[in-house]
């Protein structure tokens, strides 16, 4: 069967609907790993559009656990070897989740002669979810000052609001500008705010 034949086109065009239904994960990659074609179920592992995967580095968007997989397969690719070949791989998901599965590629061509492509599928095993990062730690003294400062607050009045010294309250901003690498209180109360010590939109703040 020619490839410009009708029933060519027919069968071509019924592959390539299969290839976009199926809800495997699945691309074609050239023997260098750069995507040539991509199904909807591969582009959403990566959180984009299959046109969107075109030319990306498939080990870029899937990272190997073991370097030693991906050095084997390219030195039997080199030799022209056509077994099916597996790395382990994990990424990370849309919603922020590391995923972590097997990617097997199979080479293919019309003959064995040509330099072959890479049908690539991916078989997902598991998912970590995100970590989150618990909200800065301070003593409730700490937080007290920081609160008045972002409110204006002069060291003489947040020692008057804490009870403690001036010199207690001085003693207090410098620990928390070491601990947070802050250079003037502005940085502090920033810092403050990014670390989610103080509640931004929250007036007096707190």
């Amino acid at each position: 069967m020619e490839d410009g034949s009708p029933e060519a086109v027919v069968w071509r065009n019924r592959a390539l609907t299969l290839f976009d239904r199926v809800a495997v994960p699945v691309a074609v990659c050239d023997v260098y790993g750069a995507v040539l074609l991509a199904n909807p179920a591969m582009a959403a592992e990566c959180g984009t559009t299959p046109g969107r995967l075109r030319g990306r580095d498939v080990l870029e968007l899937f990272r190997p656990q073991q370097a030693g997989q991906v050095e084997r397969i390219a030195e039997a690719l080199r030799l022209r070897h056509r077994s099916r070949y597996e790395v382990s791989v994990r990424w990370e998901a849309p919603g922020g989740a590391e995923r972590f599965g097997e990617l097997t590629a199979d080479p293919v061509s019309d003959s064995v002669q040509d330099t072959p492509a890479l049908l690539v599928m991916l078989r997902v095993q598991g998912e970590r979810e995100p970590l989150v990062e618990e909200p800065e730690r301070v003593t409730p003294v700490e937080a007290r000052i920081l609160a008045l400062l972002a409110g204006g607050a002069t060291t003489a009045r947040a020692a008057k609001e804490t009870g403690l010294t001036t010199d207690g309250v001085t003693y207090h901003l410098r620990r928390l500008s070491a601990r947070w690498e802050a250079s003037n209180r502005t940085e502090l109360v920033a810092r403050a705010y990014a670390l989610g010590v103080l509640t931004p939109g929250v007036w007096p703040p707190g």
